[in-house]
Protein backbone atom coordinates (compact mmCIF):
# COMPACT_ATOMS: atom_id res chain seq x y z
CA UNK A 1 0.00 0.00 0.00
CA UNK A 2 2.90 2.21 0.47
CA UNK A 3 4.31 1.90 -2.53
CA UNK A 4 0.97 2.53 -4.19
CA UNK A 5 0.77 5.44 -2.92
CA UNK A 6 4.15 7.10 -3.06
CA UNK A 7 3.63 5.63 -7.39
CA UNK A 8 0.42 7.86 -7.29
CA UNK A 9 1.69 10.64 -5.47
CA UNK A 10 4.40 10.81 -7.76
CA UNK A 11 1.72 10.83 -10.97
CA UNK A 12 0.22 13.80 -10.29
CA UNK A 13 3.26 15.39 -11.40
CA UNK A 14 3.92 17.00 -7.69
CA UNK A 15 6.45 15.03 -6.74
CA UNK A 16 4.54 14.54 -3.36
CA UNK A 17 5.43 10.49 -2.72
CA UNK A 18 9.42 11.91 -2.89
CA UNK A 19 7.96 14.48 -0.43
CA UNK A 20 6.51 11.90 1.65
CA UNK A 21 9.73 10.34 1.66
CA UNK A 22 11.97 12.87 2.49
CA UNK A 23 13.45 12.33 -1.03
CA UNK A 24 13.66 16.43 -2.06
CA UNK A 25 16.33 16.20 -4.84
CA UNK A 26 13.88 13.84 -6.46
CA UNK A 27 11.22 15.65 -5.70
CA UNK A 28 12.64 19.16 -6.90
CA UNK A 29 13.41 16.98 -10.28
CA UNK A 30 9.75 16.47 -10.52
CA UNK A 31 8.97 20.31 -9.96
CA UNK A 32 11.18 21.21 -12.90
CA UNK A 33 9.57 18.75 -15.25
CA UNK A 34 6.36 20.15 -14.16
CA UNK A 35 7.69 23.64 -14.57
CA UNK A 36 9.10 23.34 -17.69
CA UNK A 37 5.86 22.01 -19.08
CA UNK A 38 3.61 25.11 -17.57
CA UNK A 39 6.55 26.79 -19.57
CA UNK A 40 5.96 25.36 -22.89
CA UNK A 41 2.56 25.01 -22.35
CA UNK A 42 1.71 28.58 -21.03
CA UNK A 43 0.13 30.94 -22.94
CA UNK A 44 -2.22 28.69 -24.76
CA UNK A 45 -1.41 28.53 -28.68
CA UNK A 46 -3.16 27.19 -31.58
CA UNK A 47 -0.81 24.69 -32.39
CA UNK A 48 -0.98 23.17 -28.84
CA UNK A 49 2.27 21.99 -27.12
CA UNK A 50 4.77 20.19 -29.16
CA UNK A 51 4.42 16.69 -29.02
CA UNK A 52 7.81 15.51 -28.25
CA UNK A 53 7.44 17.98 -24.73
CA UNK A 54 4.10 16.19 -24.04
CA UNK A 55 5.91 12.62 -24.65
CA UNK A 56 8.86 13.66 -22.53
CA UNK A 57 6.69 14.44 -19.35
CA UNK A 58 4.32 11.51 -19.54
CA UNK A 59 7.58 9.61 -20.05
CA UNK A 60 8.87 11.37 -16.83
CA UNK A 61 5.54 10.93 -14.75
CA UNK A 62 6.10 7.12 -15.51
CA UNK A 63 9.80 7.03 -14.34
CA UNK A 64 9.30 9.04 -11.22
CA UNK A 65 5.97 6.96 -10.36
CA UNK A 66 8.03 3.70 -10.94
CA UNK A 67 10.90 4.90 -9.40
CA UNK A 68 8.87 6.10 -6.26
CA UNK A 69 6.94 2.86 -5.51
CA UNK A 70 9.95 0.59 -5.88
CA UNK A 71 11.99 3.42 -3.53
CA UNK A 72 9.11 2.85 -1.15
CA UNK A 73 8.94 -0.78 -0.69
CA UNK A 74 12.97 -0.44 0.72
CA UNK A 75 12.88 2.74 2.24
CA UNK A 76 11.04 3.18 6.11
CA UNK A 77 8.88 6.62 5.81
CA UNK A 78 9.01 8.84 8.47
CA UNK A 79 6.14 10.95 10.04
CA UNK A 80 2.83 9.30 11.03
CA UNK A 81 0.86 9.21 7.88
CA UNK A 82 -1.30 6.58 6.81
CA UNK A 83 -0.75 4.85 3.31
CA UNK A 84 -3.88 3.97 2.82
CA UNK A 85 -4.93 7.56 3.24
CA UNK A 86 -1.93 8.62 0.94
CA UNK A 87 -3.19 6.10 -1.90
CA UNK A 88 -6.99 7.68 -1.46
CA UNK A 89 -5.18 11.13 -1.78
CA UNK A 90 -3.07 10.63 -4.92
CA UNK A 91 -5.85 8.94 -6.76
CA UNK A 92 -7.70 12.23 -6.08
CA UNK A 93 -4.55 14.70 -7.12
CA UNK A 94 -4.63 12.39 -10.36
CA UNK A 95 -7.56 14.81 -11.57
CA UNK A 96 -4.49 17.78 -11.20
CA UNK A 97 -2.77 16.74 -14.80
CA UNK A 98 -6.26 15.69 -16.18
CA UNK A 99 -8.47 19.47 -15.15
CA UNK A 100 -5.53 20.73 -16.20
CA UNK A 101 -5.86 19.09 -19.53
CA UNK A 102 -8.78 19.75 -19.98
CA UNK A 103 -8.24 23.72 -18.52
CA UNK A 104 -5.70 23.77 -21.38
CA UNK A 105 -7.52 22.38 -24.17
CA UNK A 106 -10.40 25.14 -23.32
CA UNK A 107 -7.78 27.83 -23.66
CA UNK A 108 -6.17 26.78 -26.95
CA UNK A 109 -9.34 26.43 -28.52
CA UNK A 110 -10.01 29.65 -27.79
CA UNK A 111 -7.05 30.33 -29.33
CA UNK A 112 -7.60 29.02 -32.38
CA UNK A 113 -10.71 31.30 -32.57
CA UNK A 114 -9.09 34.59 -31.96
CA UNK A 115 -6.65 32.95 -34.69
CA UNK A 116 -9.36 33.00 -36.85
CA UNK A 117 -11.04 36.38 -36.23
CA UNK A 118 -7.49 37.47 -36.47
CA UNK A 119 -7.28 36.18 -40.38
CA UNK A 120 -11.25 37.56 -40.73
CA UNK A 121 -10.01 40.55 -39.83
CA UNK A 122 -7.20 40.82 -42.47
CA UNK A 123 -9.24 39.73 -45.13
CA UNK A 124 -10.96 42.80 -43.77
CA UNK A 125 -8.18 45.03 -43.98
CA UNK A 126 -7.11 43.74 -47.80
CA UNK A 127 -10.53 45.03 -48.93
CA UNK A 128 -10.42 48.11 -47.35
CA UNK A 129 -7.32 49.05 -48.90
CA UNK A 130 -8.49 47.36 -52.05
CA UNK A 131 -11.41 49.90 -51.86
CA UNK A 132 -9.40 53.09 -52.32
CA UNK A 133 -7.59 52.04 -55.16
CA UNK A 134 -8.61 54.39 -58.31
CA UNK A 135 -9.31 51.05 -60.28
CA UNK A 136 -10.36 47.55 -59.71
CA UNK A 137 -6.98 46.89 -61.69
CA UNK A 138 -4.77 48.24 -58.37
CA UNK A 139 -7.17 47.15 -56.05
CA UNK A 140 -6.93 43.30 -57.75
CA UNK A 141 -4.38 41.18 -55.94
CA UNK A 142 -5.41 42.47 -52.26
CA UNK A 143 -9.29 41.58 -52.98
CA UNK A 144 -7.97 38.18 -54.15
CA UNK A 145 -6.25 37.96 -51.06
CA UNK A 146 -9.39 38.88 -49.47
CA UNK A 147 -11.55 36.37 -51.34
CA UNK A 148 -9.08 33.82 -50.37
CA UNK A 149 -9.20 34.46 -46.74
CA UNK A 150 -13.19 34.23 -46.93
CA UNK A 151 -13.47 31.20 -49.05
CA UNK A 152 -11.22 29.12 -46.04
CA UNK A 153 -13.53 30.72 -43.07
CA UNK A 154 -16.20 30.18 -44.83
CA UNK A 155 -15.29 26.50 -46.08
CA UNK A 156 -13.04 24.85 -43.65
CA UNK A 157 -13.96 26.86 -40.34
CA UNK A 158 -18.24 27.30 -40.83
CA UNK A 159 -18.34 26.78 -36.91
CA UNK A 160 -15.68 28.61 -35.89
CA UNK A 161 -16.60 32.55 -34.17
CA UNK A 162 -14.99 33.90 -37.52
CA UNK A 163 -16.43 31.69 -40.06
CA UNK A 164 -19.85 32.28 -38.78
CA UNK A 165 -19.46 36.02 -39.84
CA UNK A 166 -17.80 35.09 -43.27
CA UNK A 167 -21.20 35.81 -44.78
CA UNK A 168 -21.64 39.33 -43.68
CA UNK A 169 -18.27 39.81 -45.17
CA UNK A 170 -18.87 38.59 -48.96
CA UNK A 171 -22.03 41.20 -48.70
CA UNK A 172 -18.92 43.69 -48.07
CA UNK A 173 -17.06 42.33 -49.92
CA UNK A 174 -19.60 42.47 -53.23
CA UNK A 175 -20.23 45.76 -52.01
CA UNK A 176 -16.53 47.29 -52.26
CA UNK A 177 -15.99 45.22 -55.32
CA UNK A 178 -19.11 47.04 -57.19
CA UNK A 179 -18.72 50.42 -56.30
CA UNK A 180 -18.12 52.24 -59.61
CA UNK A 181 -21.74 50.22 -60.74
CA UNK A 182 -23.58 51.61 -57.19
CA UNK A 183 -21.83 55.04 -58.82
CA UNK A 184 -23.45 54.43 -62.38
CA UNK A 185 -19.51 54.79 -63.75
CA UNK A 186 -20.48 51.88 -66.50
CA UNK A 187 -17.36 51.58 -67.76
CA UNK A 188 -15.28 51.24 -64.95
CA UNK A 189 -17.86 48.85 -63.48
CA UNK A 190 -16.98 46.15 -66.09
CA UNK A 191 -13.94 44.56 -65.04
CA UNK A 192 -14.85 44.00 -61.50
CA UNK A 193 -18.52 43.05 -61.74
CA UNK A 194 -16.81 40.30 -64.22
CA UNK A 195 -14.86 39.59 -61.22
CA UNK A 196 -17.72 38.82 -59.11
CA UNK A 197 -19.03 36.79 -61.92
CA UNK A 198 -16.54 34.37 -61.56
CA UNK A 199 -16.22 34.24 -57.47
CA UNK A 200 -18.69 31.15 -57.69
CA UNK A 201 -15.62 29.16 -59.59
CA UNK A 202 -13.73 29.15 -56.63
CA UNK A 203 -16.35 29.90 -53.61
CA UNK A 204 -19.51 27.23 -52.51
CA UNK A 205 -22.66 28.39 -54.24
CA UNK A 206 -23.81 27.91 -50.72
CA UNK A 207 -21.95 30.01 -48.61
CA UNK A 208 -22.33 33.22 -51.22
CA UNK A 209 -26.06 32.51 -51.64
CA UNK A 210 -28.38 35.19 -53.28
CA UNK A 211 -24.53 36.65 -53.74
CA UNK A 212 -23.97 33.80 -56.86
CA UNK A 213 -26.29 35.24 -59.32
CA UNK A 214 -26.57 38.85 -58.17
CA UNK A 215 -23.60 40.10 -60.52
CA UNK A 216 -25.46 38.68 -63.85
CA UNK A 217 -27.97 42.54 -64.01
CA UNK A 218 -25.53 44.61 -62.89
CA UNK A 219 -22.68 43.59 -65.35
CA UNK A 220 -25.31 43.34 -68.87
CA UNK A 221 -26.15 47.12 -67.61
CA UNK A 222 -23.12 48.09 -67.25
CA UNK A 223 -21.68 46.65 -70.85
CA UNK A 224 -24.99 47.79 -72.36
CA UNK A 225 -24.05 51.83 -70.65
CA UNK A 226 -20.43 51.21 -71.32
CA UNK A 227 -20.89 49.75 -75.38
CA UNK A 228 -23.45 52.33 -76.15
CA UNK A 229 -21.48 55.83 -74.70
CA UNK A 230 -18.27 54.53 -76.64
CA UNK A 231 -19.39 52.77 -80.17
CA UNK A 232 -17.79 55.04 -82.55
CA UNK A 233 -16.00 57.63 -80.49
CA UNK A 234 -12.66 56.23 -80.76
CA UNK A 235 -12.19 54.39 -77.36
CA UNK A 236 -13.63 51.41 -78.48
CA UNK A 237 -10.66 50.86 -81.65
CA UNK A 238 -9.00 48.05 -79.80
CA UNK A 239 -12.40 45.96 -78.92
CA UNK A 240 -13.58 46.95 -82.76
CA UNK A 241 -12.54 43.35 -83.72
CA UNK A 242 -14.92 41.47 -81.01
CA UNK A 243 -17.88 44.19 -81.16
CA UNK A 244 -16.29 45.70 -77.55
CA UNK A 245 -18.61 45.77 -74.82
CA UNK A 246 -21.90 45.39 -77.07
CA UNK A 247 -20.38 42.13 -78.34
CA UNK A 248 -19.03 41.09 -74.82
CA UNK A 249 -23.11 41.95 -73.63
CA UNK A 250 -24.48 39.37 -76.36
CA UNK A 251 -21.70 36.56 -75.84
CA UNK A 252 -22.23 36.60 -72.27
CA UNK A 253 -25.51 37.61 -71.55
CA UNK A 254 -27.61 36.95 -75.07
CA UNK A 255 -31.17 36.67 -72.92
CA UNK A 256 -31.01 39.93 -70.87
CA UNK A 257 -33.22 42.49 -71.49
CA UNK A 258 -30.07 44.86 -72.25
CA UNK A 259 -28.61 42.36 -75.34
CA UNK A 260 -32.12 42.83 -76.69
CA UNK A 261 -31.64 46.62 -76.39
CA UNK A 262 -28.52 46.45 -78.37
CA UNK A 263 -29.83 46.72 -82.03
CA UNK A 264 -32.26 49.65 -81.46
CA UNK A 265 -29.00 51.48 -80.13
CA UNK A 266 -26.62 50.96 -82.72
CA UNK A 267 -29.19 51.88 -85.23
CA UNK A 268 -29.95 55.08 -83.71
CA UNK A 269 -26.37 55.89 -83.25
CA UNK A 270 -25.93 55.10 -87.32
CA UNK A 271 -29.40 57.66 -87.93
CA UNK A 272 -27.10 60.13 -85.87
CA UNK A 273 -24.22 60.05 -87.95
CA UNK A 274 -25.91 59.45 -91.01
CA UNK A 275 -27.54 63.20 -90.33
CA UNK A 276 -24.16 64.39 -88.96
CA UNK A 277 -22.92 63.31 -92.61
CA UNK A 278 -25.53 65.96 -94.38
CA UNK A 279 -24.06 68.76 -91.78
CA UNK A 280 -21.00 70.79 -91.29
CA UNK A 281 -18.51 68.21 -90.11
CA UNK A 282 -19.22 65.33 -92.73
CA UNK A 283 -15.56 64.27 -92.71
CA UNK A 284 -15.61 63.80 -88.49
CA UNK A 285 -19.22 62.05 -88.92
CA UNK A 286 -18.00 59.45 -91.66
CA UNK A 287 -15.03 58.44 -89.81
CA UNK A 288 -17.32 57.79 -86.85
CA UNK A 289 -19.72 55.86 -89.09
CA UNK A 290 -16.92 53.85 -89.94
CA UNK A 291 -15.84 52.97 -86.28
CA UNK A 292 -19.56 51.93 -85.88
CA UNK A 293 -19.71 49.86 -88.57
CA UNK A 294 -16.60 47.65 -87.92
CA UNK A 295 -17.56 47.70 -84.17
CA UNK A 296 -21.37 46.37 -85.14
CA UNK A 297 -19.68 43.86 -87.57
CA UNK A 298 -17.51 41.61 -85.31
CA UNK A 299 -21.22 41.25 -83.27
CA UNK A 300 -21.75 37.95 -82.83
CA UNK A 301 -25.32 38.37 -82.84
CA UNK A 302 -26.35 37.85 -86.81
CA UNK A 303 -29.22 40.16 -86.66
CA UNK A 304 -27.41 43.11 -85.16
CA UNK A 305 -24.17 42.05 -87.06
CA UNK A 306 -26.00 42.69 -90.38
CA UNK A 307 -26.59 46.66 -89.67
CA UNK A 308 -22.87 47.09 -90.66
CA UNK A 309 -24.31 47.49 -93.88
CA UNK A 310 -26.17 50.67 -93.24
CA UNK A 311 -23.28 52.06 -91.29
CA UNK A 312 -21.20 51.07 -95.10
CA UNK A 313 -23.83 52.87 -96.61
CA UNK A 314 -23.43 55.81 -94.57
CA UNK A 315 -20.10 55.93 -95.22
CA UNK A 316 -20.20 55.75 -99.01
CA UNK A 317 -21.93 58.54 -99.07
CA UNK A 318 -19.63 60.39 -96.08
CA UNK A 319 -16.63 59.55 -97.68
CA UNK A 320 -18.07 61.68 -100.86
CA UNK A 321 -19.36 64.65 -98.92
CA UNK A 322 -15.94 64.67 -96.96
CA UNK A 323 -13.95 65.03 -100.29
CA UNK A 324 -16.45 67.75 -101.30
CA UNK A 325 -15.96 69.74 -97.94
CA UNK A 326 -12.41 69.21 -98.09
CA UNK A 327 -12.04 70.48 -101.54
CA UNK A 328 -14.48 73.92 -100.35
CA UNK A 329 -11.97 74.51 -97.40
CA UNK A 330 -9.30 74.59 -99.81
CA UNK A 331 -7.91 71.78 -98.49
CA UNK A 332 -7.29 70.24 -102.04
CA UNK A 333 -4.37 67.39 -101.27
CA UNK A 334 -6.73 65.52 -98.54
CA UNK A 335 -10.05 66.10 -101.20
CA UNK A 336 -8.15 64.66 -103.73
CA UNK A 337 -6.85 61.48 -101.68
CA UNK A 338 -10.41 61.37 -100.73
CA UNK A 339 -12.29 61.25 -103.73
CA UNK A 340 -9.56 58.98 -105.32
CA UNK A 341 -10.20 56.48 -102.95
CA UNK A 342 -14.38 57.39 -103.54
CA UNK A 343 -13.88 56.69 -107.17
CA UNK A 344 -11.49 53.50 -106.75
CA UNK A 345 -13.74 52.12 -104.41
CA UNK A 346 -17.29 52.54 -105.43
CA UNK A 347 -16.98 52.35 -108.96
CA UNK A 348 -21.02 51.96 -109.76
CA UNK A 349 -21.58 54.68 -107.71
CA UNK A 350 -23.31 57.50 -109.87
CA UNK A 351 -21.31 60.31 -108.48
CA UNK A 352 -18.25 58.90 -109.47
CA UNK A 353 -17.50 60.75 -112.44
CA UNK A 354 -17.83 64.28 -110.60
CA UNK A 355 -15.40 62.69 -107.44
CA UNK A 356 -12.58 62.32 -110.29
CA UNK A 357 -13.51 65.50 -111.45
CA UNK A 358 -13.15 67.42 -108.71
CA UNK A 359 -9.53 65.39 -108.07
CA UNK A 360 -8.28 66.61 -111.36
CA UNK A 361 -9.56 70.42 -110.08
CA UNK A 362 -7.72 69.54 -106.87
CA UNK A 363 -5.04 68.30 -108.37
CA UNK A 364 -4.36 71.29 -110.45
CA UNK A 365 -5.49 73.60 -107.68
CA UNK A 366 -2.50 72.74 -105.90
CA UNK A 367 -0.20 74.43 -108.05
CA UNK A 368 -2.92 76.85 -109.55
CA UNK A 369 -5.18 77.61 -106.39
CA UNK A 370 -7.11 79.96 -108.69
CA UNK A 371 -8.72 76.19 -110.22
CA UNK A 372 -10.04 75.94 -107.07
CA UNK A 373 -12.45 78.74 -106.85
CA UNK A 374 -15.45 76.20 -107.10
CA UNK A 375 -16.33 72.82 -107.63
CA UNK A 376 -16.28 71.53 -111.21
CA UNK A 377 -19.97 71.37 -112.49
CA UNK A 378 -22.05 67.68 -112.48
CA UNK A 379 -22.45 68.17 -115.94
CA UNK A 380 -21.14 70.39 -119.22
CA UNK A 381 -22.93 73.29 -120.70
CA UNK A 382 -24.89 72.41 -123.57
CA UNK A 383 -24.23 74.88 -126.61
CA UNK A 384 -21.50 74.67 -129.03
CA UNK A 385 -17.94 73.57 -128.85
CA UNK A 386 -14.52 74.67 -129.32
CA UNK A 387 -12.06 73.00 -130.61
CA UNK A 388 -8.28 72.53 -128.51
CA UNK A 389 -5.46 70.56 -130.36
CA UNK A 390 -2.54 70.06 -128.26
CA UNK A 391 0.61 68.49 -129.47
CA UNK A 392 3.69 67.01 -127.99
CA UNK A 393 7.23 68.62 -128.78
CA UNK A 394 8.82 67.01 -126.44
CA UNK A 395 10.91 63.34 -125.82
CA UNK A 396 8.97 62.75 -122.94
CA UNK A 397 5.47 61.52 -122.20
CA UNK A 398 3.07 64.51 -120.99
CA UNK A 399 -0.25 63.85 -119.33
CA UNK A 400 -2.22 66.86 -119.31
CA UNK A 401 -5.43 67.71 -116.95
CA UNK A 402 -7.79 70.19 -117.53
CA UNK A 403 -10.87 71.86 -115.48
CA UNK A 404 -13.51 74.51 -116.19
CA UNK A 405 -17.22 74.18 -117.30
CA UNK A 406 -15.82 70.04 -118.08
CA UNK A 407 -12.69 68.68 -116.39
CA UNK A 408 -10.32 65.62 -118.10
CA UNK A 409 -7.30 64.70 -118.72
CA UNK A 410 -5.63 62.87 -121.69
CA UNK A 411 -1.86 62.05 -122.63
CA UNK A 412 0.22 62.74 -125.19
CA UNK A 413 3.11 60.27 -126.20
CA UNK A 414 6.33 61.49 -126.33
CA UNK A 415 7.81 62.21 -129.40
CA UNK A 416 10.63 60.00 -130.02
CA UNK A 417 12.54 62.38 -132.58
CA UNK A 418 11.93 65.58 -130.52
CA UNK A 419 14.50 66.96 -128.24
CA UNK A 420 15.21 70.10 -125.39
CA UNK A 421 15.39 73.38 -126.53
CA UNK A 422 17.17 76.35 -125.54
CA UNK A 423 15.28 78.55 -123.55
CA UNK A 424 15.58 81.28 -126.64
CA UNK A 425 14.11 78.33 -129.41
CA UNK A 426 11.32 76.98 -127.73
CA UNK A 427 9.04 79.57 -129.02
CA UNK A 428 10.49 80.02 -131.95
CA UNK A 429 10.54 76.25 -133.27
CA UNK A 430 8.31 74.04 -131.44
CA UNK A 431 6.38 71.98 -132.93
CA UNK A 432 7.19 73.79 -136.39
CA UNK A 433 9.32 71.73 -138.22
CA UNK A 434 7.59 70.45 -141.75
CA UNK A 435 7.15 66.83 -142.04
CA UNK A 436 7.40 65.78 -138.69
CA UNK A 437 4.39 64.45 -137.14
CA UNK A 438 3.97 65.48 -133.46
CA UNK A 439 2.07 63.41 -131.14
CA UNK A 440 -1.36 65.30 -130.54
CA UNK A 441 -4.74 64.96 -129.62
CA UNK A 442 -7.82 67.61 -129.91
CA UNK A 443 -10.16 68.41 -127.12
CA UNK A 444 -13.82 70.10 -128.41
CA UNK A 445 -14.48 72.43 -125.08
CA UNK A 446 -17.46 74.65 -124.57
CA UNK A 447 -16.70 78.25 -123.89
CA UNK A 448 -15.33 79.43 -120.65
CA UNK A 449 -12.32 79.53 -118.09
CA UNK A 450 -9.94 76.59 -118.23
CA UNK A 451 -6.84 75.86 -115.69
CA UNK A 452 -4.77 73.37 -116.92
CA UNK A 453 -1.80 71.31 -115.28
CA UNK A 454 1.25 70.12 -117.56
CA UNK A 455 2.67 66.45 -116.04
CA UNK A 456 5.75 64.76 -117.61
CA UNK A 457 6.65 61.70 -116.79
CA UNK A 458 9.05 59.61 -114.71
CA UNK A 459 12.70 58.44 -115.11
CA UNK A 460 14.75 60.51 -117.45
CA UNK A 461 12.03 63.33 -117.36
CA UNK A 462 11.50 62.53 -113.73
CA UNK A 463 13.52 66.26 -113.75
CA UNK A 464 11.18 68.16 -115.56
CA UNK A 465 8.89 70.73 -113.88
CA UNK A 466 5.02 69.85 -113.90
CA UNK A 467 3.40 73.40 -115.18
CA UNK A 468 0.14 75.28 -114.08
CA UNK A 469 -1.42 77.45 -116.34
CA UNK A 470 -4.74 79.45 -117.10
CA UNK A 471 -6.52 80.40 -120.53
CA UNK A 472 -9.80 81.25 -121.51
CA UNK A 473 -11.90 79.40 -124.59
CA UNK A 474 -14.11 81.47 -126.47
CA UNK A 475 -16.94 80.49 -129.23
CA UNK A 476 -15.63 81.22 -133.16
CA UNK A 477 -11.74 79.86 -132.51
CA UNK A 478 -9.72 76.87 -132.73
CA UNK A 479 -7.20 77.11 -130.04
CA UNK A 480 -3.69 75.19 -130.79
CA UNK A 481 -1.45 73.99 -127.65
CA UNK A 482 2.21 72.94 -128.17
CA UNK A 483 4.11 71.52 -125.41
CA UNK A 484 8.09 71.45 -125.32
CA UNK A 485 10.99 71.26 -122.50
CA UNK A 486 13.53 73.92 -122.55
CA UNK A 487 16.97 73.97 -120.33
CA UNK A 488 17.57 76.75 -118.10
CA UNK A 489 21.14 76.87 -118.89
CA UNK A 490 21.55 80.40 -116.64
CA UNK A 491 19.79 78.76 -113.77
CA UNK A 492 21.42 78.78 -110.13
CA UNK A 493 24.44 76.74 -109.40
CA UNK A 494 23.36 73.54 -108.51
CA UNK A 495 19.68 73.71 -109.82
CA UNK A 496 20.01 73.13 -113.08
CA UNK A 497 16.16 72.77 -113.35
CA UNK A 498 14.16 72.97 -117.44
CA UNK A 499 11.26 74.89 -117.43
CA UNK A 500 8.16 75.43 -119.48
CA UNK A 501 6.60 78.04 -121.29
CA UNK A 502 2.98 78.90 -120.86
CA UNK A 503 1.58 76.24 -122.89
CA UNK A 504 -1.67 77.99 -124.22
CA UNK A 505 -1.03 80.33 -127.18
CA UNK A 506 -4.57 80.69 -128.57
CA UNK A 507 -4.14 81.67 -132.47
CA UNK A 508 -7.53 83.29 -134.09
CA UNK A 509 -8.19 81.01 -137.53
CA UNK A 510 -10.97 83.48 -138.24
Amino acid sequence: MRSLAVGLLNLSGLGLGYALMGRWYRAALCWAATGGLLLAALPAEPDGVPAGIVVSFLVVLVLTAADGAWTARRSAVGGSWRPLVAAALGLVLLGVPAGGAVVYGSERDEAVQQMLLDRLEKGDRAVAAAAKQSSFAGGRVKYRTALDIYRELGEDHSGSRAGKLVPSRLKAYYKAVSAPYEAKDHCQAVEPLTHLRTVPDSVDAKLLGSLAAWPDEPLAESLYGCGVSKIGDGSDTNDASDGGELGELLRTLPDSAQAKQVGPAVTGKMDEQVKAVRGGEPCAATEVLRRIGATVAAMPDRTVAALSAKADDGVQDGVYACGVDEFKDKKFTEARETLSGFADTYKKDGRRQHARDIVIAAEIAEDRPSAGKRLPPRQGPGGPRMELVLSNDAPNAVEILYTGPVSGSVELKGCGSCKRYSASDGPKLACRASGKRYPKVTLRLPAGEYHFLYKHGTGASADVDSYASGSRVQSGYTYTSCTYVTTESDAAPGLDLPSIPDAIKPASTG
